[in-house]
């Protein structure tokens, strides 16, 4: 590969993470609706023309961001670092932990698309099998972390209830900021959590 070839191919790829970013930044504060090809290149700081070579069409981009996002959302799980604390307090920092995972662009822009795909069945098919391979993964890392066998129902029910309780308060907090009244949730709930895992 000459010298020449590989400075085009990083330009190539830096344009089209930028094209990935702006999608999710535009869908996140824009919605799914508003996420034009033009609204997307303006973003990027990008001409239309340059948006198209990479992404022929408004749908090929939409699909890539998809895919973009789950890597993200599935990297930051991974990156979650064991908690310095033990006992029912390393469950606070667990549950603080995994909430932040919830919170944010990347969840703004997959609600987005999760609201549209629930009407469109090919692209529910796409994003399905990605929520599904994220939802247990994060599951997973909440098992590692909280240092439990999931094994027994009552365990992984707990776990999964966490995780649902933090989608929930992530969406809670679209329209208003809930962080307060989410503060006190996650703190009532830890110490339930905690009780139901015979943590001390």
């Amino acid at each position: 590969m000459s010298a020449a070839t590989e400075p085009k191919q990083d330009r190539s790829r830096a344009t089209r993470q930028r094209l990935l970013e702006a999608t999710v930044e535009c869908l996140a504060t824009r919605g799914f609706h508003a996420t034009s090809v033009g609204a997307i290149a303006a973003e990027a700081g990008i001409s239309r023309g340059a948006l198209q070579h990479h992404f022929p069409t408004r749908e090929d981009l939409i699909i890539a961001a998809l895919d973009y996002m789950f890597g993200e959302r599935t990297a930051a799980a991974r990156a979650l670092t064991p908690p310095t604390e033990r006992g029912a307090a390393r469950v606070r920092e667990v549950v603080a932990d995994l909430m932040d995972l919830y919170m944010g662009e990347l969840f703004r822009a997959a609600l987005q698309v999760w609201t549209v795909a629930a009407a469109d069945p090919v692209l529910r098919d796409r994003i399905a099998p990605l929520e599904r391979k994220f939802a247990r993964g994060v599951h997973s890392i909440a098992v590692e972390l909280l240092e439990v066998d999931d094994s027994d129902p009552h365990v992984r029910g707990l776990i999964q209830a966490t995780l649902d309780m933090a989608r929930g308060l992530a969406l809670a907090d679209i329209l208003t900021d809930d962080s307060r009244r989410r503060a006190r949730v996650l703190d009532a709930w830890s110490d339930q959590l905690a009780a139901g895992l015979g943590i001390a």
